[in-house]
């Protein structure tokens, strides 16, 4: 079973990166890196740096991102 070693651990800071979003009203396959995912009313869809595609729950997109426009 894995462990986190809190000895090694190092405090790091996720870089800003600016992502395109929209939110979907109904539910959709979305192909990503991983595989297909089913994504539900509500979710964001996420297009990445490199243009792959994945969706995300509202409260953690909320708590994530914020709107630049």
């Amino acid at each position: 079973m894995f462990k986190f070693n809190s000895n090694k651990a190092k405090k790091y800071r996720k870089k800003p990166l600016v992502v395109e979003a929209y939110q979907i009203d109904r539910e959709v396959m979305i192909p990503t890196l991983e595989g297909n995912v089913l994504a539900s009313p509500g979710d964001y869809i996420i297009r990445g740096i490199d243009g792959e595609c994945y969706p995300c729950k509202p409260d953690i997109f909320n708590e994530t991102y914020e709107l630049l426009e």
